[in-house]
């Protein structure tokens, strides 16, 4: 790949990453989470499955350090996870997930 082809491709990615974040109403996102999930994920951990955390090592080490990723299971549930998709607007979900993203770069495992 072209040398300053790379580095152009990365700025274009990191850009838009974060024009998502901006779209999204993190204020929103953190009242849909604090009266939502904080019962099993307060601090980004996990009451139930403690190695699923919301930090960002463990989003990435389980493929869920993306908008799409975070949706989809809030969405639909997964294990021990409820499904909000029928008890929260698409809208409040997006919210979520990009305040759950916004707050994973934040909060390394240690």
């Amino acid at each position: 790949m072209n040398k300053f082809l790379k580095p152009l491709i990365l700025s274009i990615l990191l850009l838009n990453h974060i024009q998502a974040v901006n779209a999204a109403d993190l204020e929103a996102g953190a009242q849909v989470f604090s009266t939502n999930c904080a019962a099993c994920h307060a601090g980004g951990n996990n009451a139930i499955m403690q190695d699923k955390t919301l930090k960002k090592d463990a989003l990435e080490t389980n493929n869920m350090n993306s908008i799409s990723a975070i949706t989809t299971q809030v969405k639909n549930g997964k294990n021990a996870m409820p499904a909000f998709g029928g008890r929260l607007a698409n809208e409040d979900i997006d919210n979520v997930a990009n305040y759950v993203l916004n707050q994973s770069e934040q909060c390394k495992e240690k």
